[in-house]
């Protein structure tokens, strides 16, 4: 099993197209002697071509250097590949890429959609120390489409994979190529074109209509606002559905970006429920939904950051006042809670609820394009709602309502972590602004996270704080020296305080007229 990141060109060639000397273009000083390759492969999908609709592709596929499953998908621009080798008689796609591509297909089962047999002559571009530049396939296409009008198809193309050249390396490539007649492809794949009519992107583009705005299929709508709704609420249920592969394996960023995509989400529906009318289920019950989720994502988050917050802790004392094994039961005990939480969150993502609420967020995308108008005079008004609600929370909590002077100890940290959650949902409302708001929302956005942040330092310090006490009274009852535990719980105390001394600053900043004008 490999993945790597695929960089390539396809070309559509005229009738009588010759290969042109790729001697001398981007340091190319020999190329290798063709390889003759017949290539077999069915493409995969879901009846209603989600995988396609995706910009997916999954495919099995015989003959070459490279047999076995292949799962295509994009990747910053480019696009990733995922080889999984073929199990003996294996027919159906193997766990390894089912899971990976179950928040595409939702669990609706994958069967063949297309077979495209290809005789490819390939050769490498190499420069003079031998290093392979790009590989060139010169290939002739036969498809035949399983599904709908079942079109065959014939077909000659040019693919420039890149391999070990630059970008540069591949423009001047392209560049002698064009030169010579090829012209980029009009089909993104093979599978697109092999699929005319029945193709997603064909069947989203009927005469008279409108183009389509995310999977539901829902014409773009007209006033501003609600464009900037429906693009806000697509990009954070598409960042879910991109990050699920890489949060199973239990990437830390990827953990990360989805639970941030699930609170935008959550704050949206709050904030915004007033144009989100046209969902057909319960708001309410939504919003639940995406909080459990949040909350199995926030579990493995927690931990990892916890895990490294206080090994720095640790690493940052004189040894002589670590007293006893605490770095090794910090580590086993956040270990043995972040692999739980780990094993709780694969069951989530396994579970049909987790299908059901990726069908409701589609709901939720297409609910976010109808409805009423929803000017820019709207978004304001509710993205200023947000704005004075954290304000009254951080006054409550302060136990003053003048925004120039703050007395942070006043306030409980209760209170205080209210305020910063109602700050980072009044921020993400300026995030969903700015596109039709300009850039005093970006600039609001930008000044309540960092008042959202200090607010941030100071409950991650109570929290760190929490913990070492917990640990340390564990380790007092078996027995340990807890020294350590009881110096470190003092510096978070200290370290919660000082970060609370930030926060007029931030507060002030965040709340100046011409920072908030645009709300008004």
């Amino acid at each position: 099993m490999a993945e790597k990141l695929e960089v390539e060109r396809k070309y559509e060639l005229p009738d009588g197209f010759t290969m042109p000397s790729m001697i001398g273009i981007a340091d190319v000083a020999k190329v290798t002697e063709p390889d003759d390759q017949h290539l077999d492969a069915t493409y995969y999908d879901t009846a209603g071509l989600r995988l396609t609709s995706g910009r997916m592709t999954l495919r099995r596929r015989s003959g070459g250097h490279d047999a076995g499953w292949h799962l295509k998908r994009p990747s910053g621009g480019e696009r990733s590949e995922l080889q999984v080798p073929v199990g003996d008689d294996e027919q159906a796609p193997p766990p390894r890429i089912t899971t990976e591509v179950r928040a595409v297909t939702r669990g609706e089962p994958l069967r063949p959609v297309a077979r495209i047999r290809t005789h490819r002559v390939e050769q490498g571009l190499q420069d003079a120390a031998g290093t392979t530049v790009a590989l060139v396939a010169d290939d002739i296409v036969d498809t035949e489409s399983l599904v709908g009008t079942r079109v065959v198809q014939r077909w000659r193309e040019l693919e420039v994979e890149l391999v070990d050249g630059s970008p540069d390396d591949l423009a001047r490539i392209d560049e002698a190529l064009r030169a010579a007649g090829a012209r980029p492809s009009a089909s993104p794949s093979k599978l697109s074109r092999a699929l005319g009519p029945d193709h997603p992107a064909a069947a989203a583009k009927p005469a008279g209509h409108d183009e389509a705005a995310g999977q539901g299929g829902t014409a773009e709508p007209r006033d501003a606002g609600r464009r900037a709704l429906v693009a806000y609420v697509t990009e954070q249920r598409d960042a879910v559905v991109a990050q699920d592969p890489q949060a199973r394996a239990g990437d830390v960023e990827a953990v990360h970006d989805m639970r941030v995509a699930t609170r935008r989400l959550r704050s949206t529906l709050r904030t915004f429920a007033p144009l989100l009318q046209a969902y057909e289920g319960d708001l309410d019950r939504l919003h639940d939904e995406i909080k459990w989720l949040t909350g199995l994502l926030g579990e493995v988050r927690d931990d990892d950051v916890m895990a490294l917050r206080l090994a720095d802790l640790l690493a940052a004392e004189p040894p002589e006042l670590v007293i006893g094994p605490v770095a090794a039961r910090v580590s086993e005990l956040l270990a043995a809670r972040t692999q739980a939480a780990r094993e709780r969150l694969t069951e989530g993502l396994d579970s049909e609820r987790y299908i059901a609420l990726l069908n409701d967020l589609d709901a939720l995308v297409a609910a976010a394009g109808e409805g009423g108008p929803a000017g820019k005079g709207r978004l304001r008004r509710l993205a200023r709602k947000a704005v004075r609600r954290a304000d009254r929370r951080l006054a409550a909590a302060t136990g003053k309502t003048d925004t120039a002077t703050t007395d942070a100890a006043a306030g409980t940290d209760v209170a205080l972590h209210q305020a910063r959650k109602a700050y980072k949902r009044a921020r993400y409302a300026a995030e969903l602004a700015a596109p039709v708001a300009g850039p005093g929302a970006a600039k609001l956005a930008d000044r309540l996270k960092d008042l959202q942040d200090v607010l941030g330092a100071h409950q991650d310090a109570i929290v760190t704080a929490e913990l070492l006490r917990e640990h340390g009274l564990r380790a007092f009852a078996e027995g340990e020296n807890a020294f350590t535990y009881g110096l470190l719980h003092a510096r978070q105390a200290e370290h919660g305080r000082a970060a609370l001394a930030g926060l007029p600053r931030a507060r002030r900043r965040a709340t100046r007229p011409k920072v908030r004008r645009w709300l008004w």
